[in-house]
């Protein structure tokens, strides 16, 4: 297949091993030695696929210019014929012309003949269609292919829908100027489009550099723009070559401060690590200990102070942290074994305490005896002492049954102590005799004939003696 960007290929298709030129008369054809029949030439390979759409904003419909189906030679008698004499003529709007000669075969052999010359020519001209609608390889080229196929069709030696051909030419010339400014336009929307986000890109790795401490994001944030940054094209180099040093100027300068990060905090590290080998010396020290409530507070306060020193470095921290613990556990374990001795004691001890509750509710009554009542309660709080502590969880009920024991004792007190109280029978003896001397006075009153005087003293007798009685009732409900 001729290359149609080749301004020498078009008209060269003309000549033939077979075709004479139309110059050649009839009978110098003829005297040359005959040869054999040209074998039927195979079909011509089609174009293959057509190339896509360069990347960019999609074009407009009305910028791509559309692909006319391909034009088939049709039927070469319609188009074409061969004389007698073997002159090969083409069948126009305007006439036939003379193309060339045909002596090698039969005339149907040599229209096909010239058919395929025109089949040829149409594949050139609609591969030029296909590259200028598809947008692909300049426009230019392809228009400057397309004149001079144009320019060379009048005097082309093929047979074939001629007219139509000059007609896709013609279009292809007209059109590939506007095809060609809207690809410009497209390179320069593409372009600023490219522009407008590596700005971005480059104010984003800016603030990235200027602002963050989210080391790990931030390192990968700026990767993933580097990775963009490579995806994006079409920008001129002077253009490129600034937004890239923003970017790279950006890049430096967060790694020059995570740098002097990392720096500062392996110090500080190098710091906390002397900081915890200090305090894994004092655990060594106290893990001996058995003041074990005071020890536990220490080792409180040396966890406290573990975790205000910070990390150390991360291959050293670990094995600081299990001296530690280590020291710790000797502690705990030697406390806990002590404790687990001192609980087997309490729940003992609960054991004899309550068997010694249960003794005294039953033994002590002071309802029977007060004096006895008294003096087992003193010996069972004496033997209450003797025997020490109980566990934490028994102590509050324990300790409330002595409380209820003692609490028996006291309101028996209390109720014996009310019944024999001398100020409650002092009055009520104290009514009685302001009874007795108002009835005295009464009879005194009335022996003397004063009636009415006898009567009143009489009436306060009588409530004095109800007071008095009521006292007297009183003391004897206690």
């Amino acid at each position: 297949m001729t290359n149609p960007t080749d301004p020498t290929s078009a008209s060269g298709s003309d000549a033939d091993a077979s075709a004479v030129p139309p110059s050649t008369s009839t009978g110098e054809a003829a005297a040359t030695p005959p040869t054999p029949s040209a074998p039927k030439p195979g079909p011509v390979p089609r174009p293959g696929p057509r190339p896509g759409p360069r990347p960019g904003p999609p074009a407009r419909p009305a910028d791509i210019t559309p692909v006319p189906a391909p034009v088939p030679h049709g039927d070469p008698h319609k188009y074409g014929r061969i004389d007698d004499d073997g002159v090969v003529w083409l069948k126009t709007a305007d006439g036939e012309r003379q193309i060339g000669s045909w002596q090698a075969g039969s005339v149907d052999e040599g229209l096909d003949h010239f058919a395929r010359k025109f089949d040829d020519l149409a594949t050139e001209v609609e591969i030029l269609e296909e590259r200028l609608a598809a947008r692909s390889g300049d426009p230019h080229k392809a228009q400057t292919a397309a004149r001079h196929l144009l320019d060379g069709l009048p005097d082309a030696a093929v047979i074939g829908d001629v007219a139509k051909l000059q007609e896709r030419l013609t279009m292809i010339v007209g059109s590939a100027d506007e095809v060609a400014d809207s690809m410009k336009a497209e390179r320069e929307h593409t372009r600023a489009a490219a522009i407008a986000r590596k700005e971005e890109l480059a104010s984003e790795a800016e603030q990235i550099g200027a602002d963050s401490t989210q080391w790990k994001a931030a390192g990968d944030r700026l990767r993933a723009i580097l990775d963009e940054w490579k995806t994006i094209k079409g920008i001129d180099r002077k253009t490129d070559d600034a937004l890239w040093k923003r970017y790279a100027k950006a890049r430096d300068a967060f790694n020059r401060r995570r740098g002097a990060h990392f720096a500062e905090l392996d110090r500080e590290r190098a710091g906390a690590k002397a900081r915890k080998e200090e305090l894994i010396v004092r655990a060594e020290e106290l893990s001996s200990s058995t003041d074990w409530g005071t020890t536990s507070a220490k080792f409180r306060e040396l966890l406290v102070e573990w975790k205000a020193a910070g990390r150390a470095p991360r291959d050293a921290d670990d094995a600081l942290w299990h001296r530690f613990k280590a020291a710790q556990d000797v502690f705990f374990a030697a406390r806990n074994s002590a404790t687990s001795e001192r609980d087997n004691e309490f729940a003992a001890n609960a054991s004899a305490k309550i068997a010694l509750l249960e003794e005294a509710e039953k033994a002590i009554d002071p309802a029977a005896d007060m004096d006895a009542a008294r003096r087992d309660f003193r010996a069972f709080r004496d033997k209450w002492d003797e025997i020490g502590k109980v566990p934490r969880e028994q102590m509050g009920s324990l300790e409330g049954r002595a409380r209820a024991l003692e609490k028996r004792i006291r309101d028996a007190e209390d109720a014996q102590w009310q019944r024999t109280d001398p100020e409650a029978e002092a009055r009520a003896a104290q009514f009685a005799d302001r009874a007795a001397q108002l009835e005295e006075q009464a009879r005194k009153a009335e022996e003397r004939g004063k009636a009415k005087d006898a009567a009143k003293l009489r009436e306060q007798a009588a409530q004095w003696q109800e007071w008095a009685q009521a006292a007297a009732s009183a003391i004897a409900d206690r």
